[in-house]
């Protein structure tokens, strides 16, 4: 299994912001900071504020920070936010499915499990868990 790239981004952006959670950082400073896409990033922090993650402000001197302490935000319900609700396999989606072998077939079941599990280990971290060598982090994205 592997998480999208969308959701990859969306943890780096987070990362980030939880280096100055008070601070306000641009699209393009973080972009820069990890070398990656700014239209890319664009989506990934407009879905982070609509979730109410972060907040957004725009014009001259805007920018995004948390909207919350990081201690709050769960990294269980961030993954599952950013990866959506879309079937892990065709046969999960009775509407699309056709697979011919889907009603004696477990791998349904197998992967409903191992994702559950999967978000369960999430659901026990934070964001503030992702941060602890805060300094080194910093250090290595060069905004010390």
């Amino acid at each position: 299994m592997r998480l999208t790239t969308f959701s990859d981004y969306t943890l780096r952006v987070l990362m980030y912001l939880a280096l100055e959670p008070e601070r306000l950082a641009t699209i393009p400073e973080i972009a820069a900071a990890y070398d990656i896409s700014e239209n890319h990033l664009m989506k990934v922090v407009h879905q982070l504020a609509r979730s109410g993650v972060i907040e957004s402000l725009r014009g001259k001197g805007g920018g995004v920070r948390l909207a919350r302490p990081a201690e709050e935000i769960r990294l269980g319900a961030v993954v599952r936010a950013s990866e959506g609700d879309a079937p892990i396999v065709e046969c999960m989606d009775p509407a699309k499915n056709t697979c011919c072998v889907a009603p004696a077939c477990q791998l349904n079941s197998i992967l409903t499990r191992a994702f559950n599990a999967l978000f369960d280990t999430l659901d026990e971290y934070t964001l503030a868990d992702l941060m602890g060598k805060k300094h080194a982090f910093a250090r290595l994205l060069n905004t010390a």
